[in-house]
């Protein structure tokens, strides 16, 4: 009688992984810029760009270890639920967007100061600051952002096609600089050595800034009078 030992059959059910779900989003309300700008048929902000920021943001900026002066247009945040904190930030970065480029994602700016224009590593070419957070080609060597000046170079000026120009790109760079700057070098988010001019307190740049923070999400609780506007629009489910 044969006692020899029985194999095992694989199984021949296929393995499925569930790709953890995308958190909830809200969109984010717009600044008083987006407003008018709209009125008069110029740049607005995408609500898309709402949902790609606030799937973008690392999970240190929806803790603790965000710094304080957070509460200075959000007095509310280390409260908030992680969807409200995510609208907060998506409307920081609109309001960047607001003064540094107007809303506008194409827009290529060269600036004549001795003080910034100076020679960019990457291109060669003296800084020109781009797109909606005005940005380098110098930031895809400093920060890892996905720009490509060997692509971009043959194509014009303010050609949506440059990568540097795609809002996309763009803001997930901005997310970068901005969480090095307050989670890795534990610098407030208003400073004097931020990246933008418009996070630097006591410029012009800020005092455009500050005009474009008088109507962040409800939950913020920020004490100014907030005009009621329908693009504050409800939760988005998980997709």
């Amino acid at each position: 009688m044969s006692t020899g030992c029985r194999q095992t059959q694989p199984d021949p059910r296929p393995v499925t992984h569930t790709a953890p779900a995308a958190p909830a989003v809200k969109i984010a309300p717009p600044t008083p810029l987006n407003v008018k700008s709209a009125e008069l048929g110029g740049p607005t902000w995408d609500k898309q760009w709402d949902i790609f920021i606030e799937r973008r943001l690392p999970p240190a900026m929806l803790s603790h270890r965000v710094p304080r002066d957070v509460r200075r247009y959000c007095p509310a945040f280390y409260t908030l639920s992680e969807t409200d904190k995510r609208a907060w930030w998506a409307y920081l970065f609109q309001a960047i967007a607001a003064a540094e480029a107007g809303l506008n994602a194409t827009t290529n700016v060269r600036h004549t100061d001795p003080a910034v224009a100076v020679r960019d590593h990457v291109s060669g070419r003296i800084v020109h600051q781009e797109g909606l957070l005005q940005l380098t080609y110098e930031d895809s060597k400093r920060y890892g952002c996905a720009f490509d000046w060997n692509f971009d170079k043959d194509l014009p000026a303010h050609d949506p096609r440059k990568t540097i120009l795609n809002p996309e790109r763009n803001l997930a760079c901005g997310i970068r600089i901005l969480n090095h700057q307050i989670i890795d070098q534990h610098k407030p988010i208003f400073s004097p050595t931020s990246y933008w001019a418009t996070l630097q307190p006591g410029t012009e740049s800020f005092r455009v800034f500050e005009k474009q923070m008088t109507n962040p999400p409800a939950a913020c609780k920020l004490q100014v009078p907030v005009r009621p506007h329908p693009a504050a629009a409800p939760e988005i489910a998980s997709q």
